[in-house]
């Protein structure tokens, strides 16, 4: 007989003994951060990236008094994972952290959502009985690896499918798509950097964030940004169009790490547990529009913990870009009041391999402050993806 598992309900188990293993309750115990600063011109330029993680995950591990001898693996996400970010990231951070030998160290690859699908493995590995304890996160340094790497090789086939679109190209066939205007995308952006500078002013990151080489501020907010200076701004991608950098996430560089284990485990190791995983997914969808990916993502994640979206109190969606954010509120009838409460992607800053780690952090910390029940935490994916996770208050 087969039986359906509560939370994760596309895993099935062929006997009754698996059950109590397969059903165990994934926690989220804790959540840091490096500040997010610009590339090239901010505090981080000129740091290495597999330096940064390790600054942060040493934070978390001091924080949190995270029993390293327990700690199975060591998952990082980095979108462009090559020169120093390469050589398997994750194992050289374990080094450079100071986390004992006998913690292993996986680097995976989604883009943008290279550390959410980093918690997402973190979360299947403990339903699946193969470690307890796990720390997931990202890295990205856009100052020291360009977009794409230093050497791509396209594939032709693909090229001609579309499949290596800019991403500002496909923000553009969204804003046409859904008819998003320019001044509504400056609207959104504005707002984004007046949450977050109003979050900085009342020292809402201060707990999140670890500081590297002294610095613990991030450098992306404009709190001075006005609708009239954004007016003025040439379109970024299409001689025509209506996305501008303004209404773009910067190219920033950063690292988060979220504490992963099962609830057994927190509970007897006194960890505070923050938020329960109760549903994660991942879909795909047309390259040329990939920033409509949290869509079916967001849908299914929620289907699988059981709720609906009117029962989530707080969503940290990844502002990519405006238009994109915008073309997902518009298809799944999000409430503005619910999203991105500190500020999004746009204010905050965007490094790749680190932003799915932030947001979901950020949204399970939030649950922990507001006494919120639920919060989705979703993104695009470059190449056509949607990547999404939903928590429960503890």
């Amino acid at each position: 007989m087969f039986h359906k598992i509560n939370h994760f309900p596309y895993l099935y188990i062929v006997n009754l003994e698996c059950i109590l293993l397969m059903s165990k309750d994934v926690v989220i115990c804790g959540y840091v951060r490096s500040p997010f600063t610009p590339a090239k011109k901010g505090d981080l330029a000129k740091i290495r990236p597999d330096d940064l993680a390790a600054e942060v995950v040493k934070g978390l591990i001091k924080k949190y008094s995270i029993k390293v001898d327990d700690v199975e693996d060591l998952i990082l996400g980095c979108a462009f994972p090559e020169a120093e970010q390469g050589m398997n990231l994750a194992r050289n951070v374990v080094f450079l952290s100071g986390l004992p030998n006998s913690v292993g160290g996986v680097t995976v690859n989604r883009f943008c959502a290279s550390s959410m699908q980093a918690i997402h493995q973190a979360a299947g590995a403990i339903v699946s009985g193969s470690g307890e304890l796990f720390i997931a996160g990202g890295v990205e340094s856009m100052s020291r690896v360009p977009m794409a790497g230093f050497n791509p090789m396209l594939n032709p086939s693909l090229v001609d499918m579309d499949a290596y679109i800019g991403m500002g190209h496909t923000a553009e066939n969204l804003a046409i798509k859904h008819s998003i205007s320019r001044e509504d995308q400056e609207k959104m952006a504005l707002t984004s950097h007046q949450k977050a500078a109003a979050a900085q002013d009342g020292n809402f990151f201060e707990n999140e964030i670890i500081p590297v080489n002294g610095n613990a501020v991030d450098g992306c907010v404009r709190p001075e940004t006005s609708l009239e200076s954004m007016s003025k701004l040439k379109p970024a991608f299409n001689k025509d169009g209506v996305v501008t950098a303004a209404t773009s996430s910067p190219l920033t560089d950063g690292a988060a790490a979220v504490l992963v284990c099962s609830a057994d485990y927190a509970n007897n190791n006194d960890l505070e547990i923050l938020a329960y995983i109760r549903g994660m997914a991942v879909s795909g969808c047309a390259p040329e529009i990939m920033g409509i990916g949290p869509v079916l993502s967001s849908q299914k994640a929620i289907e699988r913990a059981g709720i609906n979206l009117e029962d989530v109190d707080i969503i940290e969606m990844n502002e990519a870009f405006a238009a994109q954010s915008l073309a997902c509120v518009e298809e799944l009838g999000i409430d503005m009041s619910k999203l991105n409460i500190h500020g999004g992607a746009i204010a905050m800053g965007h490094p790749l391999g680190a932003s799915g780690a932030r947001i979901t952090g950020k949204a399970a910390s939030l649950l922990k402050e507001t006494g919120k029940r639920y919060a989705l935490s979703t993104m695009c994916v470059g190449g056509g993806q949607g990547c999404a996770t939903v928590l429960e208050r503890a």
